[in-house]
């Protein structure tokens, strides 16, 4: 069939070149169409719930509101586990889902669910579903503030904007005066012009807010006057509802007119509010205004944002999953620069990280690769060639195998990225040309030399087929081969599948688009344009026109290979020699699942005692930002406390979340300093800040790590068991045990205990006394402290709650609280303290479970050393931990990725090599030649073992992708040399004298599919750019592999090959 094939080609070359290039087209437009990340997005599939309960404590919300939503999702299909965590008035369930799950029916069946058990939530608390976004969802975040005060420039009198005094000026006439008023108004700001608009940006899921303060009508009571009057909370809460409405009351017709009736009393100004009245004693009314101030207020925050060591609004645009970071980020900041020609004079809205930089940075650096790499394999093919059109020829089944298989990333939905890209090497895509190019050079030669003329159109044509259908058979059989060592990867499952199969699947589509143009566009390109040189008979051998690189390059190889061949002994011993030290030296090296890529920025966490308040925090955060942004390596800093409005990644107030973005290496002091030796300095500067623990990471993999695994560190050690006592002291020991180890960083345990609250405890007899219920009292206590909304007035489109709520003073004064008043039903009042019992304990911070069992984790960082042998020594070590009935332990965190794919490989790989065995004998013919072929693979990959160490690279599953590269590079040439040899010894020739000449005539070819391929990761190899790191490793196995792999094919197959083919023939005789 593949004959035919060939044939139609060049019989039909025209057509067949024109629709090459209509191919070429239609992949670039498919890749005008391509979505480009800097990674693959390897964020599992989750649907997150978030519960807001203020009244309830980690272990209540736990149990009223965390373990009813997890029994609730259980047996959703598709489910796999689920994650929960229960803070003070704060839960968070994560459903995971698998890979295959569609993320919408996967909500829609969360949402059904959670239906079902709302009615057994707690009054007024309702389960919420985070926006549609993933670990690179983050694509742009910006931070709302005021230009700087200039009294030189002073916006006009009356007109919005700074005036004297350091006062600013809003459009809507007021003046703010402090700090707290001002960080109101941004965050108003963001709120009502920033975000709406925002959000219209096509491919956004949401947009996420924290920061300043959000405004409202505060109405905060006088206690006093409330008793003075017999008045409680909840009177002064329903007076402003009933003086703070609107409703229908139907139609009227008049004169054959409808007229619509409506009653309108919706309340406008603070005046309004402090007109409504309460009630009435002694014929007297008692307005809002007698027990209560009233004015613009500030509600209390669950988190802020700062920058450059003072306070501003963050905003963050939150990717819908599976959009496109390049375009959505670059159309959000494109949509930013508008918005802020809408804003208030002297409000700036200044972006502070924009993903598509990362993206634009990793995508120049692949390609740049990419062309560099095909640059150099089109230098080698015309210096191995020597014949410019067939190098050309050659050279343009690159950008045809490029488009095809970006053609096909498009259909099936892989994104353009380091992974999927960054493992092209066009070298091994050319080899099938090259095998075939090579052949119809030589037959052209032979048949010209034999004619004593130049050959005619027809007499090319056939050659053209016939060097193609010769070649057919080793070229597609290697290709095959090539193909197969890359399905192993695409068996990968979890955070490794969708690491590295966007990269063999690219890869392999790249593959069978070179295989095609290989036996119809080349043979139909070199029927039309190669034209048979002119050969000397002193330039002949063996009728092969040849540059005088091969003939340099012949002359010193084949006495080494009749060398070889004449001493199978020596040659046995030293192959089995360098394989022991390749086994050797592959024991040696240290693993890692992945290099760590460089996103260019930093990441601190900064972590304080529970008890920490959000205020607390912030001061502290602020002193942390002013000694890093001084830093000359840092551009800008900026930090999330606490949880910010979407609670996609929710923190308490004692945490912080610190994003340090950093200058071009090349306005460093010294372009050459370390990360790790920067990240060392900043450690030791924000280490004199009394009262913070740190970790540093990189703002994705930071990100990546909490949504995959729940955890932020590179290893996490989780503690399971009922009794978190027990379990407190387990996670103890074992961080005692990691912190001895060499190479361990950020060793902490996970914060479970240590938050005092102030608990009321309701005497229920001293209650009925008064004729109160429980109710009674907790209503006045919430509607007190955490308040109580009254309805909400409108300023346009802006709407803002009427909150009736004690005032600052009032709420953290300890007699005030006691003195709150209750309102009896017969009329009178009495204080808090007579009908409860007030006192400070120490509770849990917050409770983590995973598939319904409560978990402590202890986490780490791995720095100065490769994951997994850090991971061997810290098991070692932790076995010695006592572990208590009802207890164990499970480890997680990036190396878990590292062992699962190591253990998908161990299972899969072999079955590969058997399907290669039955694909090697299938082409020869024979289980000899196949398992002489394959005995050349094992050899192949010592180059690549020793190029690890001598890099000082520890093995992961960047490098496996190079050595399974190697594989099919080594099993090809192996293939081809065999071939060459086989046809000499049917031609009667003498084993050795076969095995010599034939790996000599095939010497061009071995060669040159070697070179290009090693030629095509050079640029890979030594780049520094960004996105590099990752790449590195596979280039750098595939360079030593095929270098040891091409000396050892040619000296120890032919070998081989001649000892066992002597053998045969003796057993004959």
């Amino acid at each position: 069939m593949f004959n035919k094939v060939i044939a139609l080609a060049v019989r039909f070359r025209w057509p067949v070149v024109v629709l090459s290039v209509l191919i070429a087209c239609y992949g670039l437009f498919h890749l005008t169409q391509l979505p480009i990340d800097a990674v693959p997005d390897i964020t599992n599939r989750q649907v997150q719930i978030n519960t807001i309960a203020p009244a309830l404590a980690p272990a209540q919300i736990e149990r009223q509101v965390t373990y009813p939503l997890e029994t609730a999702l259980a047996g959703i299909p598709g489910l796999t586990t689920t994650r929960s965590l229960s803070r003070n008035g704060f839960s968070q369930v994560t459903a995971i889902f698998t890979d295959q799950t569609d993320i919408y029916f996967a909500r829609q069946q969360v949402a059904e669910r959670v239906r079902e058990v709302q009615e057994d939530m707690p009054d007024g608390v309702v389960p919420t579903m985070s926006a549609v976004t993933t670990g690179l969802g983050e694509v742009l975040m910006w931070t709302v503030d005021f230009t700087p005060f200039d009294p030189a420039k002073l916006a006009k009198p009356n007109q919005p904007g700074w005036q004297a005094g350091e006062v600013y000026l809003t459009p809507e006439g007021n003046r703010l005066a402090t700090a707290q008023e001002r960080a109101t108004y941004l965050r108003t700001v963001q709120d009502w012009i920033i975000a709406p608009m925002m959000r219209s940006t096509p491919g956004l899921a949401g947009v996420d807010t924290i920061g300043g303060y959000v405004k409202e009508y505060a109405v905060h009571p006088d206690p006093s006057r409330l008793a003075a009057y017999g008045l409680g909370l909840p009177d002064l809460v329903q007076a402003l509802e009933r003086s703070n409405v609107q409703a229908g009351a139907g139609f009227v017709q008049r004169a054959g007119e409808g007229l619509v009736v409506r009653a309108d009393a919706l309340a406008q100004s603070v005046d309004d509010l402090a007109r409504a009245p309460v009630a009435t004693r002694d014929g007297l009314v008692i307005r809002v205004s007698d027990v209560a101030s009233v004015g613009i207020g500030r509600a209390p925050r669950l988190g802020a944002a700062t920058r450059d060591g003072h306070e501003a609004v963050l905003g963050t645009a939150l990717m819908i999953a599976g959009g496109n970071s390049r375009t959505v980020a670059q159309a959000a900041a494109e949509r930013l620069k508008q918005v802020n020609k809408s804003l208030p004079a002297g409000i700036v809205a200044e972006p502070v990280l924009d993903r598509s930089e990362l993206v634009n940075a990793t995508i120049r650096t692949v390609s740049k690769n990419l062309v560099e790499g095909a640059l150099l394999v089109i230098a080698v093919l015309f210096l191995m060639l020597g014949n410019i059109r067939a190098a050309a020829i050659t050279a343009m089944v690159i950008p045809l195998s490029f488009l095809f298989a970006v053609i096909g990333m498009d259909r099936f939905g892989i994104s353009g990225n380091l992974m999927s890209l960054g493992a092209l090497d066009f070298g091994i895509l050319v080899d099938g040309a090259v095998i075939v190019i090579e052949a119809t050079l030589l037959l052209l030669a032979k048949r010209q030399a034999e004619l004593g003329r130049l050959l005619d159109p027809g007499e090319r044509m056939k050659v053209a087929v016939d060097a193609a259908s010769t070649m057919m058979r080793p070229a597609a059989f290697g290709q095959l081969i090539i193909l197969l060592v890359f399905a192993p990867i695409l068996t990968l499952q979890g955070v490794e599948g969708k690491t590295f199969q966007p990269m063999a699947a690219t890869f392999m589509l790249a593959l069978i688009g070179a295989f095609i143009f290989s036996f119809t566009f080349v043979p139909a390109m070199a029927a039309l344009w190669i034209r048979a040189p002119k050969v000397k008979d002193a330039e002949a051998h063996q009728g092969e026109h040849e540059t005088r690189i091969i003939r340099f390059i012949r002359q010193h190889a084949e006495p080494v290979i009749r060398k070889a061949v004449s001493r199978p002994k020596a040659v046995v011993a030293g192959a089995l020699v360098l394989l022991a030290v390749g086994v050797a030296t592959f024991a040696s090296l240290g693993r890692e699942f992945m290099p760590t890529l460089d996103e260019g920025n930093l990441a601190m966490q900064a972590l304080r005692v529970p008890s920490t308040s959000i205020e607390q925090s912030l001061a502290m955060q602020l002193s942390l930002e002013k000694i890093i942004a001084a830093e000359p390596e840092v551009k800008t800093v900026f930090s999330r406390t606490g949880t910010a409005e979407a609670a996609i990644d929710p923190m308490p107030a004692n945490i912080s979340d610190t994003v340090i973005v950093l200058k071009p290496r090349d306005q460093w002091p010294d372009p050459k300093l370390e990360k790790e030796a920067l990240i060392g300095r900043l450690e030791s500067k924000v280490g004199d800040q009394i009262g913070n623990a740190f970790e540093f990471s990189q703002p994705i993999e930071l990100r990546f790590n909490e949504l995959i695994s729940g955890v932020r560190t590179d290893l996490a050690v989780m503690v399971y068991g009922d009794d978190f006592d027990i379990l407190q002291k387990v996670a103890d020991q074992v961080s005692l045990k990691l912190r001895g180890i060499d190479g361990a960083a950020d060793v902490r345990v996970e914060q479970v205990s240590g938050l005092p609250s102030l608990t009321v405890r309701i005497d229920h007899a001293a209650a009925a006394l008064y004729g109160l219920t429980a109710a009674d009292v907790s209503d006045a206590l919430a509607i007190g402290i955490g308040g109580a909304s009254a309805g909400r007035i409108f300023e346009g489109d802006r709407r803002f709650d009427v909150v009736v709520r004690f005032d600052e003073d009032s709420r953290n004064d300890p007699a005030q609280l006691a003195a709150l008043p209750i309102a009896t039903p017969n009329g009178g009042v009495v204080p808090l303290s007579s009908v409860a019992r007030i006192e400070v304990v120490e509770g849990p911070n917050q409770i983590s479970r995973n598939d319904g069992s409560r978990r402590v984790v202890v986490q780490a960082n791995v720095r100065g050393r490769d994951l997994g042998g850090f991971v061997k020594e810290a098991q070692s070590a932790v076995a010695a931990v006592d572990v208590p009935a009802g207890v164990h332990l499970a480890w997680g965190g990036q190396f878990e990725n590292l062992q699962r794919a190591e253990q998908r490989l161990m299972l899969v790989i072999p079955i590969v090599f058997l399907l290669i065995g039955g694909l090697l004998y299938l082409a020869l013919g024979s289980v000899r030649e196949a398992a002489l072929v394959f005995a050349c693979v094992p050899l192949a990959l010592v180059g690549g073992a020793l190029a690890l160490l001598l890099r000082g690279m520890p093995f992961s599953v960047s490098a496996a992708v190079g050595f399974i590269a190697v594989s099919g590079v080594a099993t090809l040439n192996g293939l081809v040399l065999m071939q060459a040899i086989r046809e000499r010894l049917d031609a009667g020739e003498k084993p050795a004298d076969a095995a010599a000449t034939g790996a000599g005539s095939r010497l061009r070819a071995v060669l040159t599919t070697a070179l290009v391929a090693i030629v095509g990761f050079i640029p890979m190899a030594i780049s520094g750019s960004a996105g590099a790191e990752v790449q590195k490793p596979l280039a750098t196995v595939v360079i030593g592999g095929l270098i040891t792999a091409t000396i050892l094919t040619l000296l120890v197959l032919p070998t081989f090959a001649a000892r066992a083919s002597a053998k045969a023939r003796k057993a004959e005789v």
